[in-house]
This record gives C-alpha cells, structure tokens and sequence, in this order.
C-alpha cells in the first residue's frame, strides 16, 4: 500500500514545516521521533513518581510534541509508513496512559481516569483487531481531537500541582472528560 498517495496537509502541519520543519535534519525520520518519546515515558514517569512536577511536564509536554512533529514531518516530507501508521498511536498510548495511571487517578477523579484507560483500551483492541484483518486506520480527527484534549486536560493538572492552583484541577477534569467523549466518538466512528 501507498501510504503517501493521498496525504492530506493539514493548517497545522503548514504551520510546523515553516518553523520546526525548518530545524529539522533530512536524516531524522518521523519513526525516530516515535521513536524518542517511546524513550521519553520511562523520564517522564520517574519524574512524576518523584513529585518533580516541574521536569515531568517538561517531559511530558516534549513527548507530547514530537507525536504533532512526527506526524507533521511523515505528512509534509511523504514520509507516511506502515510501521508509523500502527506505532505512533500505540506510542501515544503507553505514553498517555502510563502517565493517566501515576497521575491522573492519583490527584484527580479516578472514575474519569479508569474511563479513559477503558476507553484506550478499547481503541487499541480495535486498532489490533483491524491490523489483523489487514485493515490499518491513520488516525481520525476525533483521535487527534481526543489526543490533544488528554494532553492539555493532563498539562492542566501537573500545572495545578505544581504551582498549587485548584482551580486547574476542576478544568482538567472537564478536559479529560471531553477527552472521554472524544474518545467514544472515534472509535464508534472507526467502525466498519
């Protein structure tokens, strides 16, 4: 399969090639930006363990980028492949529900954490289950809706932990739920 026939170029990835795309090397592929945040969780997790939460969303927001730059950089250089198509989510993943387990349930609703892992749960089954009927699925709007709302709902509380603003928790829980509902509306949309 062509993965780079039919790319569609989003406003946000015009935005990344004219600043950060610039910067970045022609040897740096987007599966090493997987790659690296893959490398990230252990960093992140062990600051946030140790209630470094200044370094863990530091860590945290970093990996949270490179998963826009590689998608950003796969699209604009027609770098797309199959090996990103299937790792990138699963990457996204283990980074946001490694993180929602020490964190999230700690010093938040956990309800809305174990719904959200349920939920991730749900859409890596469904991702696997297509996979072996041969069927791979980028990433819907909806996932990166939901993507983009786990990671500001999470930024928000280590923010609130970190500078001691309650107020950033209440917001947090109201991300994670729109995450939620993001969530379910990918995978109902997924399905074939």
């Amino acid at each position: 399969m062509d993965w780079n026939s039919d790319i569609k170029i989003y406003p946000t990835d015009r935005l990344f090639a004219a600043t950060v795309g610039r910067l970045m090397p022609s040897a740096v592929r987007p599966n090493h930006l997987t790659i690296f945040r893959l490398v990230l969780v252990p960093f992140v997790l062990a600051a946030l363990l140790s209630g470094r939460f200044g370094w863990g969303l530091g860590l945290f927001l970093v990996a949270s980028l490179t998963d826009w730059f590689d998608g950003a950089l796969a699209r604009t250089r027609r770098e797309v492949t199959r090996w990103g198509v299937i790792y990138d989510p699963v990457v996204d993943k283990i980074l946001i529900g490694t993180t929602l387990l020490v964190i999230v349930t700690e010093y938040m609703n956990a309800t809305l954490g174990i719904v959200l892992l349920g939920v991730e749960a749900a859409i890596v089954f469904q991702g696997w289950y297509y996979v072996r009927r041969g069927v791979i699925q980028p990433a819907s709007r909806w996932g990166k809706a939901k993507m983009v709302a786990e990671v500001v709902g999470i930024s928000l509380l280590l923010l609130a932990l970190l500078a001691d603003i309650n107020l950033l928790v209440g917001v947090s829980h109201g991300t994670i739920a729109l995450a939620i509902v993001f969530a379910v509306i990918s995978v109902l949309t997924r399905i074939k």
